[in-house]
């Protein structure tokens, strides 16, 4: 049965936008937390050299 004139799906198109900007926040904090891990190791390797 076909929905009444005029009723959108906004709740599960709101959800999903959530869900998507939840999983590109993570991966760039993921990303800036690989980056600042890698510059302390490289960092720490020429302060031994």
């Amino acid at each position: 049965m076909p929905k009444p004139k005029g009723q959108k799906n906004t709740k599960n198109k709101a959800e999903h936008t959530k869900l998507l900007n939840r999983k590109t926040n993570k991966k760039k904090a993921d990303e800036a937390q690989r980056k600042e891990r890698l510059k302390a190791i490289i960092k720490k390797s020429k302060g031994e050299e």
